[in-house]
């Protein structure tokens, strides 16, 4: 193997650090685990780099669509998150994840954390495959984003800490159906501007929906599924809530807490 850069091959690193700065991807975490290897030089896979500059494709097209919407439906200027590509376990600025977690956004230091191994999991163990579904989970995050910015994360997070375990739940699950009606905004406004959606990329979004309804999940383990210990919603409210926003296009019709403390 040639010469490397401390144990990443210069090409792979070369190629990992351009996704970052140009595309606002942290890709250090991946980097930093290929680097511990014992002393042998590690390149970095050729899947990470297709994930990497596939995330980064999303990413810029969330900021291109989230600019204008945000500002024009709420009045409020679009600022960047930041996505932090990891595997296997990750620090963030709201403390330690592994990759049990699945994707998450922390609004301590506005990143979205994605898994490389997450997707490929989605398509050999949930039945989730394809692109679009990959983008959906990305744009999803992304909407925790935007309820950071409009306010809605603070009040969430600090009223679950003063309900109880049933009622905090049904709080979760509010918020992250608006991340799906969000995702959709997304989706929609992507087509508009950008002609992104293929034949059957909808599809592929509402089966990577399907896939992580609760409902689904606790039945995939062997459980009965139990309403009240939902935290993200069921499949079919994943679903609907994705095409809510899909064919408004409006954050007003994303309103998922209306009958709730919030």
């Amino acid at each position: 193997m040639g010469a490397a850069a401390g144990g990443l091959g210069i090409a792979g690193t070369l190629i990992v650090l351009a996704v970052g700065y140009f595309f606002g991807v942290d890709v250090s975490p991946i980097v930093r685990e290929l680097d511990q290897g014992g002393g042998q030089p590690t390149e970095l896979s050729q899947r990470d780099e297709e994930w990497g500059q596939f995330v980064s494709v999303v990413l810029a097209d969330t900021e291109e669509v989230w600019q204008p919407v945000l500002s024009d439906q709420a009045g409020i200027a679009y600022q960047e998150p930041r996505l932090v590509l990891f595997r296997g376990a990750v620090q963030s600025a709201c403390g330690g994840a592994s990759a049990a977690m699945g994707p998450f956004y922390c609004p301590g230091d506005q990143r979205v954390y994605l898994d490389t191994d997450f997707f490929d999991m989605m398509s050999e163990r949930m039945g989730a495959s394809g692109d679009f579904a990959a983008a959906y989970v990305i744009a999803h995050e992304v909407g925790h984003h935007v309820q950071n910015l409009t306010g809605t994360l603070g009040e969430v997070n600090g009223l679950r800490a003063r309900l109880s375990e049933a009622d905090a739940n049904r709080i979760s699950v509010a918020t992250e159906l608006q991340a799906d009606c969000y995702a959709g905004i997304w989706a929609r406004q992507a087509q508009e501007r950008f002609g992104t959606l293929e034949a059957g990329d909808l599809e592929e979004a509402m089966r990577a929906a399907e896939a992580v309804g609760d409902d689904v999940i606790q039945a995939g383990a062997g459980r009965t599924p139990v309403p009240d210990s939902f935290t993200h919603g069921s499949a079919a409210q994943r679903q609907e809530w994705l095409m809510r926003g899909f064919d408004s296009g409006d954050m007003g019709q994303c309103d998922t807490f209306s009958g709730t403390a919030l």
